[in-house]
């Protein structure tokens, strides 16, 4: 289990891991809920926002953080493709990321990101993620380092908390900077999961 820290903070210092924690927010019984990205006494690192597109109908995603300051537009292309698109409140910058899905089975999913806006055919994947949605369980490696791995919150000590299964953590590990990155690839890795209903 990793250590906590602030978005102030961010990138730390130390040499730990760090955890931040996924949960739904709800503010009404009718409300679809916002997805959100917190510290361990819940303090706000990010949020997940939906949002339509001008061009479509198709839904769109947006990584906030805890200023409500757009960081990530998340769009969904055809057979598990996304890309991901770093944005402000005035202006549209450059594409940063496109995610394959290679494998989608019942107990697996395993997918490919590609980082920057060039990579030909038959070019080498920048980073991976494998896992597990029933599971809640993602791993995303750059080569043979993990660069995060999410979790299941599980019952500590004697007594027994019930931790419902749509809040689990994220474990961050040192050498990578791009805190954003990694939310909005959990994002993706988890999107039409039912938990997330």
């Amino acid at each position: 289990m990793g250590t906590t820290t602030t978005p102030e903070e961010w990138p730390p210092d130390g040499q730990f891991p760090f955890d931040i924690f996924i949960s739904k927010k709800y503010k009404s019984f009718w409300d679809a809920g916002n997805i959100q990205f917190t510290d361990s006494v819940g303090n706000l690192f990010f949020r997940v926002d939906r949002s339509q597109s001008q061009n479509s109908s198709a839904c769109q995603k947006l990584i906030l953080d805890a200023s409500d300051n757009n960081l990530i537009r998340l769009d969904r292309l055809v057979k598990g493709s996304w890309q991901g698109f770093m944005v402000s409140d005035t202006e549209e910058k450059e594409l940063i990321f496109t995610v394959n899905r290679t494998l989608n089975t019942f107990t697996k999913l395993e997918f490919d990101i590609f980082l920057g806006d060039g990579h030909g055919e038959g070019a080498e994947a920048d980073l991976k993620m494998k896992g597990s949605a029933f599971k809640r369980s993602c791993t995303i490696y750059k080569g043979n380092s993990i660069v995060a791995e999410t979790s299941l919150m599980y019952t500590l000590g004697f007594r027994k908390h019930f931790i419902p299964r749509n809040r689990f953590r994220v474990t961050i590990f040192p050498g990578f900077a791009e805190l954003s990155l990694v939310v909005a690839l959990v994002v993706i890795f988890f999107d039409k999961r039912k938990f997330w209903v």
